[in-house]
């Protein structure tokens, strides 16, 4: 699987949200420290999800990554 190139730059704090609230909406500040740590969310990167009324979301295959990093399963 691949890996989330911005992930190694996040602050533990931020990891531990996306880790905790997996398959939620980015809440602004989280969303805010993912683009600043690299992750363009304009681009057609494979974690890209949707964006919509709810918010913006990871893909399906960004959620099942980051569940495999909180189970200790990838870097």
């Amino acid at each position: 699987m691949e890996s989330i190139e911005w992930w190694p730059l996040l602050d533990a704090t931020t990891k531990d949200w996306l880790i905790a609230h997996n398959g939620e909406p980015l809440p602004s500040d989280v969303l805010g420290k993912v683009v600043a740590a690299g992750g363009i969310v304009t681009s057609n990167a494979w974690w890209i999800g949707e964006e919509g009324p709810d918010g913006f979301f990871l893909s399906d295959e960004a959620v099942d990554w980051i569940e495999a990093v909180g189970n200790a399963e990838e870097p």
